[in-house]
Parts: C-alpha cells; structure tokens; sequence
C-alpha cells in the first residue's frame, strides 16, 4: 500500500512540474521583456512564471504571469502595447492568456493612455 502511495504521489508531483505548452505565431517583429523576436511559428512553454519561446534551436526566456480570461478565447491573439512590445497572449481554445512584464497593463493608468 504505501508503495502505491509513493508511486502515485510522484506522478502527481511529475504532472504539476511540468510544462504547459502553446503554438504561437508572430506575424511582425516583435519585443518582449527588452529582446526583439521576429516573425514567425514559436513554441511557448510556460512553467510557473516564466515563457520560453522556441523557434529551432534558438531559446528565449521571459517572465510571464498566467490568466483567466472571462470567454474563451476562439483564436491566439497578441496584444501589444507602444507598436512592437507584446503585452500579453490569449490562447486560442482556452480561457488562457500571457501576460508579460514590461508593458503597462490596460488596466493601468500608463495602459489607458
């Protein structure tokens, strides 16, 4: 019995470690947390406050805060702030969306202008 306990514990403890991932597509050069992304499919795996995009063998690591939204989202939508900063990413399928340090909330006094 407590070997099944131990065994079940650690697949628990295995599936909340581990990685949400998300296909992204960015159809402009894009700027998070300070690094230029170009165009392009990424990979976004999100794992407790950080985002790593990956596109090929090039990585990028940016700290991120997951959210509900209200609706579900229909498709992936990228917000961005000040013309090339992304402010957050709604995940298609989801109630899901990224939102990144860095760019001022809309819900903040520095978003709303």
């Amino acid at each position: 019995m407590t070997k099944l306990i131990f065994a079940f514990a650690t697949v628990a403890l295995v599936a909340a470690s581990a990685a949400t991932k998300y296909n992204v597509t960015l159809f402009q050069p894009s700027v998070v947390n300070g690094t230029e992304l170009k165009p392009g499919d990424y990979k976004v795996e999100v794992e407790g406050d950080k985002a790593v995009f990956k596109q090929g063998k090039n990585s990028f690591e940016a700290p991120v805060r997951v959210q509900e939204t209200g609706e579900k989202n229909n498709t992936n939508i990228v917000r961005y702030v000040q013309g090339t900063k992304v402010q957050e990413i709604r995940i298609g399928g989801t109630r899901t969306k990224l939102v990144f340090e860095g760019a001022p909330s809309p819900d903040s006094p520095a978003g709303s202008r």
